[in-house]
């Protein structure tokens, strides 16, 4: 159902007025001392390759339970979240069961990497306890390795593809030009890759080659020499975390010219490479110039607390945080298979853009708006953080917002009993 037209919603945003949006969970109907904290789960990687975006991740969490607690918690209740890292999907899995075996939270939000994403997915299933999915992108997480207690918030691998391709159509940079690919070396990158393949097929692009990348590789010069030695007519990117940064640093300062695109990407990503490295064109899921009113919002609150815009991945924690709490309101409840059943019927969220968003009931992805961002000429970077321009949201306002994502032919899911 619409926020809009939710009469339970409508009256809580009268009992809340100011409060961030989707945060405005009415004022409690009973004390906190008189009931207990509603228990969630967060878990992401805080290290190694994926570690910085884990951080913006654990930062953007804070502050939505900040202002959900602020508005007066979920039906009289306080949000009350327990954090750990997930350097590797064994761990993940351990610590999945930990928090939801000893700690009884009541729903898990957060992972970056695909395969530990897969191993939480696993674990929920079995104990039947409500994950959403913040930064992990493989369609076999919404296909071949589907779970109905796993949701998305974060797009699959063809929503990224779909999306940018349609700007590289539009440059000119695909039919008939010669793509050379780096892909991360684990089950995020080798996705994307067949993704992407498939995307060429129906394009008519070629490959000029293909390599994969370890995800601890810090040293990109053999593989700026072969693609050098290649002279495709395109570099495309299916990296990830500090891989694209490291990567286009080390591009700049090869003083290779060929162009550049990627088709998975984070935002911080981008400025740590910087703008004088910084370049090409790239899928975003949302991006800190996305000018809703509530988007602007979003950004003061982080900036004012962090002293920097947050970036897609904070996005997803934000709004994940949000969206269980809203949908915990409107049904009165914390039970997971309520509110999984309350996302399957169509439920709407506000996710900071121009169009609501909704989890497709056949395989739990959102389905949302994205963008494709170019990186700006050097001349006209202002500051460190607007380094990019942005296309208007793709799909476009009279498409369904069905047209990026995988089709079932494509990306098939069918749910398992436990």
């Amino acid at each position: 159902m619409p926020l809009d037209t939710s009469l339970s919603r409508r009256t809580i945003l009268k009992a809340s007025a100011g409060a961030a949006a989707l945060g405005t969970l009415g004022a409690p109907a009973i004390s906190y001392a008189q009931s207990e904290a509603i228990k969630l789960g967060h878990i992401t990687p805080r290290t190694g390759f994926l570690g910085p975006l884990g951080e913006y991740a654990v930062q953007a969490m804070q502050l939505a339970v900040e202002e959900v607690n602020a508005a007066g918690g979920v039906n009289g209740r306080k949000i009350e979240v327990i954090y750990d890292d997930s350097p590797n999907p064994q761990q993940a899995s351990a610590k999945a069961e930990r928090l939801i075996q000893r700690d009884k939270i009541s729903a898990l939000i957060g992972e970056i990497s695909s395969a530990s994403a897969l191993a939480i997915a696993q674990v929920v299933q079995r104990e039947k306890v409500l994950f959403i999915n913040t930064g992990a992108n493989s369609d076999a997480l919404r296909g071949s390795d589907c779970q109905r207690y796993m949701f998305h918030i974060e797009a699959q691998n063809s929503m990224y593809v779909k999306a940018v391709g349609r700007s590289l159509v539009a440059n000119g940079l695909v039919t008939g030009k010669k793509w050379y690919s780096l892909t991360a070396d684990y089950a995020f990158g080798h996705d994307l890759l067949n993704v992407a393949k498939r995307f060429m097929a129906g394009n008519n692009a070629n490959h000029a080659g293909d390599d994969l990348i370890p995800t601890d590789l810090a040293d990109f010069s053999p593989f700026l020499l072969k693609i050098r030695q290649a002279r495709p007519d395109v570099v495309i990117l299916n990296l990830a975390g500090t891989q694209i940064t490291n990567f286009l640093k080390q591009y700049a300062e090869f003083g290779l010219t060929f162009p550049v695109a990627g088709f998975g990407f984070d935002t911080a990503l981008a400025w740590g490479a910087g703008p004088g490295n910084f370049g090409g064109i790239w899928p975003a899921l949302w991006h800190h110039l996305v000018d809703t009113p509530n988007s602007k919002k979003f950004v003061a609150a982080f900036n004012a607390k962090h002293r920097r815009p947050p970036e897609n991945q904070a996005w997803g924690e934000y709004c994940s945080l949000k969206i269980i709490a809203q949908s915990m309101a409107e049904t009165r409840s914390t039970d997971p298979t309520k509110i999984v059943e309350h996302f399957e019927k169509g439920a709407k969220f506000d996710v900071l853009k121009s169009r609501e968003s909704y989890f497709r009931a056949r395989d739990h992805q959102m389905m949302t708006e994205m963008y494709a961002i170019t990186a700006l000429p050097q001349a006209q970077v202002k500051n460190q953080w607007d380094i990019f321009s942005s296309s208007p949201p793709v799909p476009g306002p009279n498409e369904s917002l069905e047209v990026i994502a995988a089709t079932e032919e494509e990306n098939k899911c069918v749910f398992r009993s436990a």
